[in-house]
Order: C-alpha cells, then sequence, then structure tokens
C-alpha cells in the first residue's frame, strides 16, 4: 500500500495556508487556525515521529484547509487510509453546494454528516479531551477556521493474537485467553454472555499512562452495594501509572498486610464469564492479559476451570486432590522437623531405625537441614522461571537431581529430607492458583521454624494463628472462608466437592440478591 501521509516536522508553517488563529485562547479550548492547532499539538506531544500530519483540501469553491493527525504507531493505518482519507479525497466524493462555500462551520457538519464512512466519530471542542483522543490511537480532524475537531476512531497497533493460556492450562474446554488489546478482551467476554444485562463501565487511571480500565458485571445479578464499592475504590486511585493488573490489586484490596490473595486474577475469558453470572465483578486493564475478580473467596483458588467441563465425581477428586497437596506443601517439611527432632516415639520402630541410619553423619538439625534443601529448591524454581525457555525447565530438573545427589554423598542432607522436599514440591505445583501457591511457599518457612523450636504444639499455634487470620479477612465485605464462616450448609455444593450442575439451583447470596440460577426439577429422568 502507498503511504500518503507525511511525518511532522518540529516548527514552521506547512503550504503557507491561512489560519493565524488567536493564541490567547485558554488552554482548555482549540484554536480556530489551522496551523495553531498543528503547533500546539506539535509543541505538546513533545519528542513523537511517530505524529503524522495530513493535510489536503476540500472539494468546495473556496478550497477549504482541513489536517488529519494521528500517532501512527498506535493507530489502525490501513482504517486510516480507507475510511478517513480515501472517503475525504475519494472523486467520487460530491462537492458541497456553492452556497455553502464561504462557511467553516458547513465544511465541518459536512464532514460529520455526508463524507466520513468510519464507523465512531465524536465532535470535541476540549483541548485536554483531544489529546487524550490523540494517544489513544485516533484520527484527529481539523477544518481551517473552526475551534472544533472531529475524532474518529482508528485505534490499532501491533498487538498479540488471542492464543491459548500459558497459567491456567485445561484439558478439556475453551483454548482462548485474554491478550494486551482492552478492547479484545471485552469482546471475548461478550461472545460468551449474549445478554443485555452484560454491562461494563470504563475509566481512565494514571495521570502519566492514562490507563483504561474496564468493570464488568451483569446488571441484575451483582449487588449494587458491591458494584458501588468497586467503582469509589477505582476512582480513589490517584497516581502517575498503572501497567499491570497488579498496580491495581495493590490499591483496592482490603488487607495489604496478608499474605493470602483476596483478589482472584486469571487469564481466562471463561472463568470471567462465570464469575461474573456468580455475582462478581471483574476489573480488566489495558495492557495486560490478567484480569481481577472480586469479591473472592479460598473455594476459588482451589477450583480449575476444567472442573465444571469434566463429569461431577472427576472433578470433585481432582478438586480435593488439591486440598490434599495444599496441605502438604505447607506442612510437609515442618511436620518431618517435628517427628524426628520432638515426637520420635510416633514413628514404628521399623521407620525410625530406618531415618536414624540414613540421618547418621548429617551434622546439621533436622531444622537448618530443611532450610538449606528448601531455600535451594526455590532458587532452582526461580533460575528456572527467568532463564531462556529453551534452557530453564532443563537447568531447573537437572540441577536439583545433581545438587539433590550432590548434597545426598556429601553428608550435608539425609536421603528422606531430599524426598521430603521433592513431595513438598510437586505438590505445591499442584495448586491452580499461582499466587496462593507462593503464599504455602513462605508460610512454609514460618511452620518449619514454630516446628524446629517446640515441634507439634508449635504448628498447632501456628494453625491457630493461621485460621483466625483467615476467618479475620474479607473481600469487599465478603468472609474469604464463605460459605465455611458464616457456616452455610446450602453453599457446599461447589466448596470441598462440586455436585452435578443440575443440582446448583441457586447462586451464592454473598454477592447477589438474585439466588435463582436454574429452575428445579433439571435432574436427568432415569
Amino acid at each position: 500500500m502507498i503511504k500518503r501521509s507525511t511525518r511532522s516536522k518540529s516548527g514552521g508553517k506547512d503550504n503557507g495556508n491561512s489560519g493565524s488563529g488567536n493564541l490567547s485562547v485558554p488552554r482548555g479550548h482549540l484554536e480556530t487556525g489551522l496551523n495553531d492547532n498543528i503547533d500546539r499539538i506539535r509543541s505538546e506531544v513533545a519528542a513523537s515521529p511517530d505524529l503524522i500530519v495530513r493535510r489536503f483540501t476540500l472539494r468546495t469553491g473556496q478550497k477549504q484547509h482541513v489536517a488529519a493527525i494521528y500517532l501512527e504507531t498506535i493507530t489502525d493505518k490501513e482504517m486510516v487510509n480507507e475510511f478517513v482519507m480515501r472517503s475525504l479525497m475519494s472523486p467520487f466524493l460530491p462537492e458541497m453546494p456553492p452556497e455553502n462555500d464561504a462557511s467553516p462551520e458547513e465544511a465541518f457538519k459536512y464532514i460529520c454528516d455526508n463524507a466520513l464512512t468510519v464507523g465512531q466519530v465524536e465532535v470535541l471542542d476540549n483541548w485536554t479531551t483531544m489529546l487524550l483522543e490523540l494517544l489513544t490511537g485516533k484520527t484527529l480532524l481539523f477544518v481551517d477556521g473552526w475551534d472544533q475537531c472531529i475524532s474518529c476512531s482508528t485505534i490499532g497497533g501491533e498487538t498479540r493474537a488471542v492464543s491459548e493460556a500459558s497459567t491456567q492450562v485445561v484439558i478439556r474446554g475453551p483454548k482462548d485467553s485474554f491478550n494486551e488489546s482492552l478492547p479484545t478482551n471485552i469482546a471475548l467476554v461478550r461472545r460468551r454472555i449474549r445478554s443485555e444485562k452484560f454491562g461494563f463501565e470504563a475509566i481512565k487511571i494514571g495521570k502519566v499512562t492514562q490507563t483504561n480500565v474496564a468493570m464488568l458485571y451483569i446488571e441484575g445479578i451483582v449487588k449494587d452495594e458491591i458494584k458501588q464499592e468497586v467503582r469509589k475504590r477505582l476512582e480513589k486511585i490517584d497516581t502517575d501509572a498503572i501497567l499491570e493488573s497488579g498496580y491495581i490489586e495493590e490499591f483496592i484490596e482490603d488487607n495489604w498486610s496478608s499474605p493470602f490473595p483476596t483478589i482472584y486474577n486469571t487469564e481466562r475469558p471463561d472463568v470471567i464469564a462465570a464469575n461474573l453470572i456468580e455475582g462478581r465483578v471483574a476489573i480488566l486493564v489495558d495492557g495486560t492479559p490478567f484480569a481481577l475478580i472480586v469479591p473472592t473467596i479460598l473455594p476459588q483458588f482451589f477450583a480449575s476451570a476444567e472442573d465444571y467441563y469434566q463429569r461431577y465425581d472427576i472433578g470433585t477428586f481432582l478438586r480435593l486432590l488439591r486440598y490434599a497437596a495444599f496441605i502438604v506443601s505447607l506442612f510437609g517439611p515442618a511436620v518431618y522437623i517435628a517427628l524426628t527432632s520432638f515426637h520420635q516415639e510416633m514413628l514404628p520402630t521399623t521407620l525410625l531405625i530406618n531415618l536414624s541410619g540414613a540421618r547418621e553423619g548429617v551434622p546439621f538439625p533436622a531444622l537448618i537441614e530443611a532450610f538449606l534443601m528448601e531455600l535451594s529448591f526455590e532458587i532452582l524454581r526461580e533460575a528456572g522461571v527467568r532463564m531462556p525457555r529453551a534452557v530453564g525447565q532443563a537447568v531447573s530438573i537437572v540441577g536439583a537431581l545433581v545438587l539433590g545427589e550432590a548434597a545426598v554423598q556429601a553428608g550435608i542432607v539425609s536421603p528422606i529430607m531430599v524426598i521430603v522436599v521433592a513431595i513438598t514440591a510437586i505438590a505445591n505445583f499442584s495448586i491452580p492458583a499461582y499466587n496462593l501457591a507462593i503464599t504455602a511457599r513462605l508460610l512454609r518457612f514460618l511452620f518449619m521454624i514454630a516446628a524446629g523450636m517446640i515441634g507439634f504444639y508449635g504448628i498447632i499455634l501456628g494453625l491457630i494463628m493461621l485460621v483466625a487470620h483467615m476467618n479475620a479477612l474479607r473481600s469487599f465485605g465478603v468472609s474469604f472462608l464463605s460459605p465455611l464462616v458464616p457456616f452455610k450448609f446450602n453453599q457446599f455444593k461447589d466448596f470441598f466437592v462440586r455436585l452435578p450442575h443440575w443440582s446448583n439451583t441457586e447462586r451464592p447470596d454473598d454477592m447477589t440478591d438474585n439466588t435463582t440460577r436454574m429452575a428445579q426439577g433439571q435432574k436427568p429422568q432415569t
């Protein structure tokens, strides 16, 4: 395609067109002169070689001068060429009536009403709003002698294609995931919820980045107080930059000091759709594939999207397996330390003799031994994530094998400790939510210290404090341990187990007043 635009140059007037304008116009208003508006934009959009200014002349009796301005790096140039430039410069475009030639206002209205074929057009007369539209990726049209401009929706630029989720992989289920484009992400959710009740509110956050943030919900299902609270917390954010949804998460979470995440994040649109139907609110941020879901309860972190696509008995088994893996990940090394250091009488005699023989010659107590191995595995895991993908996995696996074998042969750790740490690491990978898995890894060290000091008594004391802390957590007014606290027996159909879809006739009443999910009597007849 032939490039018909010209790059902007700093300073100077183009083609000597008229447009003296009034340079004393207030900061919030546009100039009337074409050249004045162009110079003003060039001076405020600092060091931007991607700023394109394309001048042309309308086919009128007095040759009305017009300029199209856009940033080519974030604009769909094909839309600009086809639906803006070609529309205004087409030889088939009828000329303006002679009686309207003298008025820039008539030329402006003529472009809005008769010339442009682009889908979304907006008239702007505020300078700040106009600059935001330009920096969003829209094309601006200025008419010489008129103090308004036309904003054409030509947002584009290079974006990543919709691909398979990388952090929440499923065997059975949809394979698409969010990307870094906010309109694309909203479209992926809208395709799944074809309801007139589905809506979203847009807000710009960040004084420098002006990041687009969307709050999604289903009217009539979400509680109005939850929606208002989310909107209130988003509008309260006053910062320079929002570069990822993690920024938003830290600004709006209920308890910033807790190691437990009280806001759920996902890159799967089907998970967002399912939670919206439950009555929750989703927050999508432009520039990141990870969306936030509020309110959040603990069972969400153990539920995988695949649980609802497989049979209910398979989903229940896998979910119980994840709960067990979380317990092993949290208490595995601590239980081993307590048994070998304080409570040897709880072990069978044969096992105790084998453990004593394996630990013979190890110079460190069980607590130091466990800390050395856990820290080594954590370093290997982090190195495997940060290294290039082609070698990262090999380094983490081979490094763990070599390190473990060398440590045992050197007499620094016992073989059973290597087994305990390896099982704990594998159990940690079974947790679907990465942020909860990190929480388990952090708390594991605290329980190891407690077990190394007073054995099982320290583990039980730490567990009591942990449960009390979790019981005090809230996520936008909803208990983090719901439906366990407060106890709601009818909502246990989707807590530890996943009962058949036809049995879940009601939504959780924490997030919605519209609790009716489906009609009664959906059970298949035998």
